[in-house]
């Protein structure tokens, strides 16, 4: 196991022009404030969640993996950026004339950015719950042990994509780990965040609030900037936010949402504020505002059931959902969690939304979430409800569906199989992991 980017002539003609064309603009200061931000917040996440697991990480892995190969715009700045970690923050300067950016760690909840410029006193903590992991079963697979090794051992080599970086790879079958490995610097107690597969969290969270009467997917989401009369945003459903059809404008596919993520604005300050550009429930765009304002729906839920609650429910207790600096929760990416509870995760759809006889999510909410209604994205899979499908992938049981995340992040749930498929990774940008083949393999190794 591994733990294991006239006049115009006399100026063309000009010896300085080749230089002055050539010369890349410096980065402007709100680019610079963004490195900033992502730096401090990845180190405090991946340090402070490794720690509060019983793990430990340092600044080289971190550097190494959570910090190599990040947007093209921000990359070079962050590798150069100094950061100070302290026993609660992680600082990195910016600009001589500004304060550093910093975030704060809250145990129990994980990291948080502040506002660019914050002098402010840190914001409160919040008690850590009790860790009490259920220890997984390891059994033989049922099926070929070599063909599902060489799988495994080919998500590591490269050989699902050339620079991709492999962290992780469980293999849950009918509730036992049937294979389980590790890159270097990574091991079971070693949190990573889980980008948009925190988006399948936020549909799970939200079943949960169904399932206690506490939601209607079907109902108008209650955003309270939306519901002066006239606002034509006020018809817009939870399922539509859930399902990426919103009909709001987003400025790029995913519409990059930096200043949420990694400039200390928070989500009731932005996400509530982009315009209607299309009919709800006529268009796709995958868009992060998407399930950051599904999950602000149901915030009132949270002073009862806190995503935390579920999480340890789920015996995912190396899971911390961490919020903007205001405490709302930024579950379309702000997760960190281990590849075990991930698996915890998976195992909740192979249930049916049922732990030890308890029913969490409504009877039903898999079909529900696996459920292709309304428009789909172009591309190698479906789109349900928070969750991807597999319905357009020959050699994958239909049924399968996948919570996947930026940087190669993926929790492959196939119920006719009884099976769980967890990949974790730091894939660089432009070097992703080729997961479809690799489901169709270990599949394949399980007949």
């Amino acid at each position: 196991m591994r733990t294991l980017i006239l006049a115009a002539a006399l100026i063309a003609a000009s010896p300085f022009a080749a230089f002055a064309q050539t010369q890349p603009a410096a980065p402007s200061a709100g680019v610079r404030a963004m490195a900033a931000g992502y730096k401090a917040l990845t180190v405090c996440s991946a340090l402070k969640n490794a720690e509060a697991a019983g793990g430990a990480r340092t600044l080289e892995s971190i550097e190494a993996n959570e910090l190599t190969g990040i947007y093209p715009e921000l990359d070079p700045l962050v590798r150069g950026m100094p950061v100070e970690v302290g026993e609660r923050q992680v600082s990195v300067p910016w600009d001589e004339a500004m304060p550093p950016r910093v975030a704060v760690f809250s145990p129990g909840r994980g990291c948080a950015i502040l506002p660019v410029g914050w002098t402010g006193e840190s914001p409160g903590t919040v008690l850590p719950g009790v860790r009490v992991n259920e220890p997984f079963v390891v059994a033989d697979p049922r099926g070929n042990a070599a063909l599902l090794n060489e799988a495994v051992e080919g998500a590591f080599e490269g050989r699902y994509g050339e620079g991709a970086n492999t962290t992780a790879v469980l293999v849950l079958q009918a509730d036992r780990v049937v294979a389980e490995e590790y890159g270097a610097d990574f091991g079971v107690d070693t949190p990573q965040r889980t980008w948009s597969v925190g988006k399948s969290l936020a549909g799970t969270i939200i079943g949960a609030a169904v399932q206690r009467g506490e939601a209607d997917v079907n109902a108008p989401a209650a955003i309270a900037d939306w519901s002066r009369p006239g606002d034509p945003r006020a018809a817009i459903t939870l399922d539509q936010l859930m399902r990426m059809g919103s009909g709001l404008t987003s400025d790029t596919a995913g519409n990059r949402t930096d200043a949420l993520y990694f400039g200390g604005v928070g989500i009731d300050e932005q996400a509530t504020s982009w315009p209607l550009i299309t009919t709800p429930g006529t268009r796709f765009r995958y868009a992060n505002n998407d399930i950051l304002l599904a999950v602000l729906a149901i915030a009132p839920t949270f002073a009862d059931h806190p995503p935390a609650e579920l999480f340890a429910r789920l015996g995912m207790y190396d899971t911390w959902a961490e919020t903007d600096w205001r405490g709302n929760y930024m579950l379309s990416s702000q997760v960190w969690s281990t590849a075990r509870d991930l698996a915890r995760f998976g195992r909740l759809y192979l249930n049916d939304g049922v732990v030890d006889g308890e029913r969490i999510l409504p009877e039903g909410w898999r079909d529900h979430v696996s459920r292709p209604s309304g428009p789909q994205p172009n591309g190698e899979q479906g789109y349900g409800a928070t969750f991807w499908l597999f319905n357009k992938s020959e050699g994958i049981p239909a049924d399968a569906i996948s919570a996947n995340g930026n940087r190669g992040q993926y929790v492959i749930v196939v119920p006719s199989r009884n099976i769980v498929i967890v990949r974790r990774g730091e894939d660089p940008a432009g070097k992703p992991f080729q997961f479809i083949p690799f489901t169709r393999d270990v599949l394949a190794a399980l007949d």
